[in-house]
């Protein structure tokens, strides 16, 4: 087991932007289902993409994300848990695909404000804590944060695309770092995935916890958060403010 999270001796969070602060617009998917000939409502697609991300965390662990586009793989994971899209889940997401996202657009497909979040920031900004988003993005995890309202909470965004350097490479968690002004063992990294999130941050030497907001992990070895604002809860009770 991972040693606990020094909740009290915290100087910095590192946030993840996807599936962590913002998440996918879902309507915008269930339209497009629509138009492939598939219904699901957004609310059905919102939890099985929860649901997906411990088989898409295995695949990606075990390097399919060089030979497959994890977008891609998300979408089939997702796919694979709706009774009208499980049986051509591969081709279904081989054809969502571009018409949910194409290169350099990312912003306009993870745009939602998660519940918790925008509390979380604010929370997190009266305890006086720097947040710096670390996300494997396409250059644009600092538009999906202004479209979703929550780039003011933060000091800095650590795009992949930008600084080349994808997570779990632990040179994009200490470009955060720096940015935070943090020593690595003063600051906390969340994220959703294990395989790129956790693995991650702890290269780096930080702190990790697990985005999980339904329970969907099991069997790993680091701390869970149903979201963000439970993290900036726990820091909160960690300094008795």
């Amino acid at each position: 087991m991972s040693a606990p999270v020094p909740w009290g001796a915290l100087e910095a969070v590192l946030l993840d932007v996807g599936n962590t602060v913002v998440g996918i617009d879902f309507e915008l998917v269930s339209g497009s289902l629509e138009e492939l000939g598939c219904a699901a409502g957004a609310d059905e697609l919102d939890r099985a993409e929860a649901a997906a991300r411990p088989e898409l965390s295995r695949l990606l662990s075990l390097g399919e994300g060089a030979r497959r586009e994890p977008f891609a793989l998300l979408l089939e994971g997702i796919l694979r848990r709706i009774p009208a899209a499980a049986r051509d889940a591969q081709g279904l997401a081989q054809r969502l695909a571009p018409l949910l996202c194409s290169p350099g657009r990312a912003d306009l497909l993870w745009n939602r404000p998660l519940p918790a979040a925008r509390g979380a920031l604010d929370l997190l900004a009266r305890l006086g804590v720097p947040v710096v988003a670390v996300s494997n993005s396409d250059g644009t995890a600092e538009r999906s944060l202004e479209r979703a309202g929550l780039r003011d909470g933060f000091r800095a965004v650590i795009d992949s695309h930008r600084i080349g350097a994808e997570k779990p490479d632990p040179a994009i968690f200490r470009a955060a770092l720096a940015a935070a002004g943090a020593a690595p063992e003063r600051a906390v990294h969340a994220g959703d995935l294990y395989a790129v999130d956790v693995v991650g941050a702890r290269r780096a030497g930080a702190h990790a916890v697990l985005i999980d907001p339904h329970g969907d992990w099991n069997g790993i070895d680091c701390a869970r958060a149903r979201d963000v604002g439970e993290l900036a809860e726990r820091l909160r009770a960690a300094r008795g403010a």
